[in-house]
């Protein structure tokens, strides 16, 4: 019996072992294929949307008012500064618990992390608002055709779950700042689709530049270097 147990701890281990460095391979890998490599120039005018980064979550901003204005269903009222003047959204998708329940990484508990990586959490949109963008080490600036933005609008709103009134369900009580916001989000945080893994996607909706996949931000802003 106690020679079974050590066998199967064994393999356990080695299987363990063996998920870490695939999952590592792939880390360091699959974000350097790129796909949408080959831009087609497009008529007529073009929006400048962002990526920005705080070093580890990809946000993807968009005007407030372009095609559509987003405070119709995201309302600055949600915010606590509710500054009507701000021009642009920013949005997030990522865990609930990390978002709702670790303002920091010294209060990250071993339970939400496991869930967030094993598919056992719920989800959050973050809305931040900004008044400008600022190109730089943080932040890229890509222009996108009429049509790539409505696509990726279209990919922004299906990451919100709703009410029977279809309106993105607010998370009350919770800010990271003055003008941001959370609500409910649809599917699971987990090793294999993170924060940044929703940001490429976001990127691959619209088709721009984006990696194959990645867990990582470095790997989207890999594609957009600095000019």
């Amino acid at each position: 019996m106690m020679r079974k147990t050590i066998k199967w701890l064994a393999y356990a281990l080695l299987s363990m072992l063996l998920f870490i460095g695939l999952y590592a391979a792939a880390v360091f890998t699959l974000p350097k294929i790129a796909v949408n490599t080959e831009q087609v120039a497009t008529a007529g005018d073009t929006i400048a949307i962002y990526i920005l980064t705080n070093g580890v979550h990809t946000d993807i901003v968009t005007p407030i008012r372009q095609q559509d204005d987003w405070t119709r269903t995201l309302p600055i009222q949600n915010t606590l500064k509710k500054d009507t003047t701000m021009q642009y959204a920013a949005f997030g998708w990522g865990d609930k618990g990390f978002y709702l329940d670790t303002p920091t990484w010294a209060e990250l508990k071993f339970s939400t992390a496991f869930k967030a990586a094993f598919y056992l959490s719920s989800a959050a949109m973050h809305v931040t608002f900004h008044k400008k963008m600022v190109v730089g080490e943080s932040c890229r600036q890509i222009n996108v055709s009429q049509d790539e933005y409505s696509q990726l609008c279209g990919y922004i709103q299906q990451s919100f779950r709703c009410d029977d009134k279809a309106r993105p369900i607010f998370i009350s009580g919770h800010h990271y700042g003055d003008n941001d916001a959370f609500y409910e989000a649809q599917s699971r945080y987990s090793l294999f689709h993170t924060c940044n893994t929703w940001a490429n996607n976001a990127l691959k909706s619209c088709g721009q530049r984006a990696c194959l996949w990645t867990p990582r931000d470095k790997g989207i802003f890999d594609l957009y270097p600095l000019k």
